[in-house]
C-alpha cells in the first residue's frame, strides 16, 4: 500500500476557522455518520460546487436562446 506522499496524493492542505459550536456540532455529526470531519466538509463542498455549476449552466442556457 502506498502512502499519500509516496503515492502522489492529489489532495492539498488548507486551513479552516470555524466557530467553536459549529466545529463541535460537525464533529458530533461525523461520529454519528461514522465518518470524518474532513470527509463531511469535502462532500459538502463538492455538492455546493456541483449545484452552482448546474445553476450557472442553466442560466447560460436560458440567456443564449
Amino acid at each position: 500500500m502506498k502512502s499519500g506522499k509516496a503515492g502522489g496524493d492529489r489532495k492539498k492542505n488548507t486551513s479552516l476557522r470555524l466557530d467553536k459550536k459549529t466545529l463541535k456540532a460537525l464533529k458530533m455529526r461525523a461520529i454519528e455518520e461514522d465518518t470524518s470531519v474532513q470527509a463531511l466538509i469535502e462532500s459538502l463542498i463538492e455538492a455546493y460546487l456541483d449545484r452552482t455549476a448546474r445553476q450557472s449552466k442553466a442560466e447560460n442556457d436560458t440567456t443564449q436562446d
